[in-house]
């Protein structure tokens, strides 16, 4: 697993030998989801409206380097 962004309250990670579209996780205590690195659409799981949207203004600039490290740890 590697985490990308962390902020005061959740984490972006990508992780290795996972399965199904190239995606991202955003974790928190309470939540956890998974969402496609292409799109920026959950593909399952919950995250609170405001905080998916704090993340997704991190990844969809950065979406390059997530599909870079998650082929580096999918293949």
């Amino acid at each position: 697993m590697v985490t990308m962004f962390r902020s005061a309250r959740w984490k972006i990670a990508v992780y290795g030998r996972d399965h199904g579209v190239p995606h991202f996780h955003i974790e928190g205590p309470d939540f956890r989801c998974s969402v496609a690195i292409a799109t920026g659409e959950v593909i399952i799981g919950t995250v609170p409206a405001a905080i998916l949207a704090e993340a997704l203004a991190w990844a969809l600039p950065h979406s390059a380097l997530l599909m870079q490290t998650w082929q580096e740890l999918n293949g």
